[in-house]
């Protein structure tokens, strides 16, 4: 009995080890070059159609940041900016339409990283991996605050 008891327990231990084995060395390897999760910013590489999914304020630098787009209306927060190859954008009031509407349509232009419009894009790019855009506006409200808009392509 206690050698059936042996060659079970050897046999659990071998498969378990087996498996283990197996999905160990089945994991693709991590790439040794950093991940550089970065995109060119570009007029060709931010041109595409976007929703904001984040937007915070905060009142200075040291201040802790505040969520503005939890409390804006739904009808605001599943809006469509589309920005053109040509230097125009169409800002689209889209799923649940607010009273009035907010379409806008106008001009854009990037230098360097800052962006800007005759209308409401403006700010400086901090980030982007050409799916989020992530940009500042300063002294939007009061001085030395910033609010920053986080922008996912669709």
């Amino acid at each position: 009995m206690q050698l059936k008891f042996m060659k079970t327990s050897a046999m659990k231990w071998a498969l378990i080890a087996l498996v283990s084995g197996s999905i160990l060395y089945s994991c693709k390897k991590e790439d040794s070059k950093p991940n550089n999760n970065s995109c060119e910013v570009s007029v060709t590489n931010l041109t595409g159609n976007y929703k904001m999914t984040a937007l915070q304020y905060k009142s200075s630098a040291n201040a802790t940041p505040i969520d503005y787009l939890a409390p804006m209306e739904d009808c605001e927060k599943d809006d469509i900016l589309t920005l053109k190859k040509d230097g125009t954008y169409i800002f689209t009031d889209a799923g649940i339409v607010c009273k009035p509407d907010g379409n806008q349509q106008g001009t854009w232009k990037l230098e360097g990283k800052t962006l800007i419009s005759d209308g409401i894009l403006h700010g400086t790019v901090s980030s982007f991996d050409c799916k989020t855009l992530v940009y500042y506006v300063e002294n939007s409200l009061i001085s030395g605050d910033r609010m920053t808009f986080t922008l996912t392509k669709q």
